[in-house]
């Protein structure tokens, strides 16, 4: 099929600082793709490619360079895709990806589910940002008081007391049964004090904890997943396996409890779909989550999301994000995604 491709650069601007171990974002730069085809006037699909500074395996120097090259030869293979080529690029991968499913289902309802008809919404977690104790406190009440059942909070950047702090106070109104904690140290836990941690985090009867080491360190990883209290779900490790072989071995090497998927970081919907099988085959958890994209590419995960049949809470809550985000019709009601049909 003759296509064209239109790359659109877009700054978006955050309602307020987003705070993680890594820094603080106040504004977030992504492209757009807008495929189009003479053979279908006025059909367009639009898709997002959105790669993490610093955290992204195609974070690069270079970066729109290599997303004008791989799109002009997408338009001479005539809207084909080379999957195994793009592995290492899995944000332009993600942004192709979604631009064709779009365009071919001429609506924002990328697939044909409950969720894509406006029947039943996707449970997602509520996520509290870093920030001092105060700020962190004041985001967790208001989840609550919105209904969330699932809690998550990045940890590691003020001090681990006030950490525990903050979880003593949920737990003290919610048990568990009430309210779902999880935890995110994006690595910020070094492998000589993370055991002892784990276990004065596991005395709230957390649902697990992400990353609590940096990526990279897999045979103190797989020692933490086996003797640990508290269940481990991998996120940054995933970045960077971008075959099969890799992900084969990094699972069946740490063997977490759960792994974490992000599209625009971890493959794209082909990887993330290599991911899920291969985590089951090995009785491995496993949830989907955003990565800061806009409403373009929270909906394509969200569409994607919602073929399986995962009971999970999603971590899918970051569309609200932008004070020039772009209009899908996404909704949160409580503490779920809708799509508004």
């Amino acid at each position: 099929m003759n296509c064209k491709i239109e790359i659109i650069p877009r700054l978006l601007h955050f309602k307020q600082p987003a705070g993680t171990s890594r820094g603080t974002y106040t504004t977030r730069k992504v492209w757009y793709l807008h495929f189009t085809s003479p053979d279908f006037p006025g059909r367009v699909g639009i898709g997002e490619c959105a790669p993490l500074p610093a955290l992204s395996c195609d974070d690069l120097p270079d970066y729109e360079d290599i997303l004008v090259k791989v799109c002009r030869k997408v338009e001479r293979e005539q809207g084909r895709l080379d999957m195994d080529g793009l592995c290492d690029y899995p944000s332009i991968l993600f942004g192709l990806e979604t631009a064709i499913r779009h365009f071919f289902a001429g609506n924002w309802a990328l697939c044909d589910t409950a969720f894509s008809r406006g029947e039943v919404g996707i449970p997602i977690n509520g996520l509290i940002w870093m920030g001092d104790f105060q700020n962190m406190l004041s985001q967790i009440e208001k989840k609550m008081e919105a209904g969330f059942r699932c809690i998550k909070l990045k940890i590691g950047a003020i001090n681990f007391e006030e950490e525990l702090t903050l979880l003593r106070h949920i737990r003290t109104h919610f048990s568990s049964k009430e309210i779902e904690l999880r935890v995110d140290a994006n690595g910020a836990f070094s492998p000589v004090d993370a055991m002892e941690k784990l276990k004065r985090l596991s005395e709230f009867d957390l649902h697990s904890i992400e990353q609590p080491i940096c990526a990279g360190q897999w045979e103190e990883m797989a020692r933490l997943a086996a003797e640990s209290p508290l269940a481990i779900a991998l996120d940054e490790e995933l970045i960077g396996c971008n075959t099969l072989e890799r992900k084969q071995e990094l699972l069946s090497t740490i063997r977490p409890q759960y792994i974490v998927i992000k599209p625009s970081l971890h493959g794209g919907i082909c990887g993330g779909d290599e991911w899920i099988t291969e985590a089951e085959k090995q009785q491995i958890g496993w949830w989907i989550t955003s990565a800061l994209e806009s409403n373009i590419g929270l909906n394509a995960i969200a569409q994607w999301c919602a073929t399986f049949s995962n009971p999970l809470p999603q971590g899918l809550g970051t569309g609200a994000l932008f004070t020039d985000n772009v209009g899908v019709p996404l909704e949160i009601r409580k503490d779920c995604l809708w799509f508004c049909k």
